[in-house]
């Protein structure tokens, strides 16, 4: 996120590092990613998920857990996150929770610098290795309801914010286009659960902006996302790729809009001031709307 939280200070950060992992002398927020909150702590990399809807406490702590049990396993190419001194991965601050993992060596490359042999060689070991016992399936992010739901909650004015009304008039207007979306999404789901069997492990977002390129090769980060699915699902960046199932890479095209368009519509309906992260988000949203 480009801007700062307002609900939790640098100092209870500082505290909790310490507490749980190890002292650190300075730390500085990064303005970096879209979704969750970075810091800088020393030769530290540290992030606060906030849960809901993709998670609750107990899910993201097994969810880093099977990452570091992936690392663990060989996959050289999975940046873990640092247990704390418990053994933990997760501290919750009551705003959501705290992970730490190593400040890498590297920079994300842009898109049209991926090396697309090194993730798909990353994603193929991937796959190929059992999945961790405790590792959370996949599951649909939008259910039956979903489309009507966001029909009922977009027919009178939201006053939640400066950016509220553009937000609610863009969702308003595609509608019909949300409800065959959502119909077409539940149809896939149920193909892909009936063939439960096949499923992998899989990163979940994969793209360039998780990507970390260092002198000791590619690594992946924000793992929060880990789940046993399809392999389709770590595909959507990467078109052309051969062996794909044209039906399980439109589920997850879908997966990915319209579990944007649940947050945004979440995000636009709550208090916001208008800062860049809205803005960005607004922009977004009309993007997954096919709005420009």
């Amino acid at each position: 996120m480009r801007s700062r939280p307002s609900f939790l200070t640098d100092e209870t950060i500082i505290r909790a590092l310490a507490e749980h992992w190890q002292p650190v002398s300075e730390i500085a927020y990064l303005p970096w990613g879209f979704g969750a909150h970075h810091w800088r702590a020393g030769s530290l990399f540290v992030t606060l998920d906030q849960l809901e809807p993709r998670h609750t406490a107990a899910s993201l702590e097994s969810t880093y857990a099977s990452t570091a049990e992936l690392a663990a396993a060989g996959l050289a190419f999975v940046c873990a996150p640092v247990p704390t001194r418990s053994g933990r991965f997760t501290v919750g601050t009551g705003v959501g929770a705290l992970s730490v993992t190593p400040m890498l060596d590297g920079r994300s490359p842009a898109e049209d610098e991926v090396d697309k042999p090194a993730i798909l060689a990353a994603l193929d070991a991937l796959h190929r290795t059992p999945p961790p016992a405790g590792l959370r399936e996949w599951a649909p992010q939008a259910g039956p309801g979903f489309a009507d739901e966001l029909r009922a909650r977009t027919a009178v004015p939201w006053t939640s914010g400066p950016l509220a009304e553009d937000a609610r008039t863009a969702l308003a207007s595609r509608g019909d286009a949300i409800k065959r979306w959502n119909d077409r999404y539940l149809e896939l789901a149920a193909l892909a659960a009936s063939r439960r069997g096949s499923w992998v492990p899989t990163h979940g977002e994969p793209h360039n902006d998780n990507q970390v390129v260092t002198p000791d090769g590619l690594r992946l980060v924000d793992w929060e996302t880990l789940a046993v699915a399809p392999r389709e699902r770590d595909y959507a960046d990467l078109p052309g790729t051969p062996g794909l199932d044209p039906e399980m890479t439109e589920l997850f095209a879908l997966d990915w809009r319209l579990s944007e368009l649940r947050e945004y519509a979440d995000w636009f309906s709550a208090p916001h001031t208008g800062n860049e992260d809205d803005v960005i988000a607004l922009e977004g949203l009309r993007e997954e709307l096919g709005l420009g």
